[in-house]
């Protein structure tokens, strides 16, 4: 006796769920992209306001024209002239000084940031816990709250009004630490790390060769928020210094600002020098990004399979 299964007939069959057209998905995303795009506006009035009127003198700046609009003459040259040449060129001086802080304290917080977040994830040893605890309640704290206890103890040392007042303090980084660990506890397995133990490889040939390039995406992030923050520190170095050679560019635009305000004499015309001061100021961190924009995009969905 032979038994034939029945071949299910095309009206037996249940009908294949249909693909959801796509005018109507582009739909459902309209509420979110008007947002996004207000947001997008938003975040761009002020940048190309600072554009705009970095182009006007004193007479255009305060002349009852429009502020989100070029003026008849545009004399970026010559504002650019006159911004590096007030107070005998100490605006450049300036970027020279942030630079050197950013550099310096974003790339040795990175380094810190790195070597701890990887030690947290991927050994276990006394006291791990209590420190990843006082680790996480220390990203909590605001770093102004920081800035008075930081300030007595250097002046202690001596170490108060010169560059390594601005530097020691950007170092630490928990915020960076903290991704750290939760990145490399995902994108370096284990099982990698063991294998080259049984090859015979050391701790230090493991992490440079095997797990510091998986964590390139992380410490690409790392690199530019740390360079981000340090650039961008104003009440660190406004406590810490007093010498106007040490400013970093945010503490003496905030300088002119002072001075402009006050009405002193050719206070109008340092309004000009000021917005573009500002404007060459964001240039850096621009070009920082972009630069390093391959290298983030390029390991992002590095830990992500496992």
């Amino acid at each position: 006796m032979t038994s034939t299964a029945e071949t299910p007939t095309r009206s037996s069959r249940k009908p294949a769920s249909q693909p959801q057209p796509r005018t109507r998905r582009s739909q459902q995303y309209i509420p979110l992209q008007v947002l996004l795009g207000f947001l997008l506006i938003y975040f761009l009035i002020p940048f190309w306001w600072v554009i705009v009127n970095s182009s006007k003198d004193a007479a255009g700046l305060f002349g009852g024209g429009s502020a989100l609009w070029f003026a008849e003459d545009v004399d970026y040259w010559g504002n650019l002239v006159e911004l590096f040449s007030y107070q005998d060129g100490i605006y450049l001086r300036w970027l020279g000084n942030s630079a050197l802080y950013a550099v310096v304290g974003g790339v040795g917080a990175t380094v810190l940031a790195v070597a701890a977040g990887y030690g947290f994830a991927k050994y276990r040893f006394a006291g791990r816990r209590v420190s990843f605890a006082i680790l996480l309640g220390s990203v909590m704290v605001p770093t102004t709250a920081l800035v008075i206890p930081t300030f007595i103890m250097f002046s202690e040392l001596g170490l108060t009004n010169t560059i390594w007042a601005v530097i020691l303090p950007t170092l630490l980084n928990p915020f960076g630490v903290y991704l750290m660990h939760v990145y490399a506890r995902d994108a370096v397995p284990d099982e990698l790390l063991d294998a080259g133990r049984v090859d015979g490889a050391g701790d230090f040939r493991i992490f440079f060769q095997v797990a510091l390039p998986m964590l390139r995406p992380a410490i690409v992030t790392v690199l530019l928020l740390s360079i981000v923050a340090s650039w961008n520190n104003y009440f660190l170095p406004l406590a810490m210094l007093s010498d106007n050679r040490l400013f970093p560019v945010t503490v003496g635009i905030g300088l002119w600002q002072g001075i402009a305000s006050a009405n002193n004499a050719g206070g109008t015309s340092l309004w000009s020098i000021i917005i573009l001061g500002s404007l060459v100021s964001v240039i850096p961190l621009i070009i920082a990004f972009l630069t390093l924009q391959k290298y983030w995009q390029g390991g992002l969905s590095i830990g992500s399979l496992k």
